[in-house]
């Protein structure tokens, strides 16, 4: 699944590892060993996120993209 949430990708040296944010979505972040495992890892959180938000009937924000969250 490729979602159209804008996802931030960072590495951090605290954690050892790359971070995944979408930001427009509260919360919603995963990390992996590399970049590409990031980027796979938040595109699940993103699908459990929304799925979640079904479930407990909860608004799913539209896809704003860049810097349009904040």
């Amino acid at each position: 699944m490729k979602s159209k949430y804008e996802i931030i990708i960072y590495w951090s040296d605290e954690d050892n590892a790359f971070l995944a944010e979408a930001p427009e979505l509260a919360g919603c972040m995963a990390d992996g060993k590399t970049y590409i495992e990031a980027v796979q890892n938040v595109e699940i959180v993103i699908q459990e996120w929304i799925d979640a938000a079904v479930a407990l009937n909860r608004e799913i924000p539209t896809p704003k993209g860049k810097f349009r969250y904040a």
